[in-house]
């Protein structure tokens, strides 16, 4: 396969450089189809397909919470958890200047600002997950493991979809 075949995002030079084995996948992006759409146009379980969300605290703090695409976050818990006062997600503009990336295509690897990296513990249960590579319409295949070179904090902060 070759390196030039897909996008040399932000992303894949993080994983790269921590020796992150990845699969790149492309599938055609659609403008709110969320990982519903990446789901079935990879023809894989929406749970696996992780979601990056960049919030903020009271604080105007950035962070970045990955979730499974089918599930939500339970900012108050999470709060909580963080022994913060109050936890939103931030504007597109925000987590744009934060992250460098797009909302889309959002990847929790290789953010400009390094913001701190949440993840629900139980995406640590899959063999395999799909993850944002830094580009609409494109995610990594990898082993959830492989998140370990985010450094990130385990929570439990998943609800179900309403």
């Amino acid at each position: 396969m070759s390196k030039n075949k897909f996008p040399v995002t932000p992303a894949i030079r993080f994983l790269r450089a921590h020796d992150v084995v990845f699969e790149p996948r492309e599938y055609p992006y659609v403008a709110h189809g969320g990982t519903a759409q990446s789901a079935v146009c990879l023809g894989v379980d929406e749970h696996a397909v992780i979601k990056t969300i960049v919030l903020q605290n009271e604080h105007k703090q950035g962070l970045i919470v990955l979730m499974h695409g089918d599930k939500h976050i339970s900012t108050r818990q999470l709060a909580r958890d963080l022994d913060m006062k109050h936890i939103e997600p931030a504007s597109p503009e925000q987590a744009n200047k934060w992250t460098g990336y797009l909302v889309g295509g959002t990847s929790p690897f290789g953010n400009k600002a390094g913001l701190p990296v949440y993840v629900e513990a139980t995406i640590y249960d899959l063999p395999e997950i799909y993850i944002n590579g830094g580009k609409r319409g494109f995610l990594v295949a990898m082993a959830p493991q492989g998140l370990q070179s985010l450094q990130p904090q385990s929570v439990h902060v998943a609800t179900d979809v309403a």
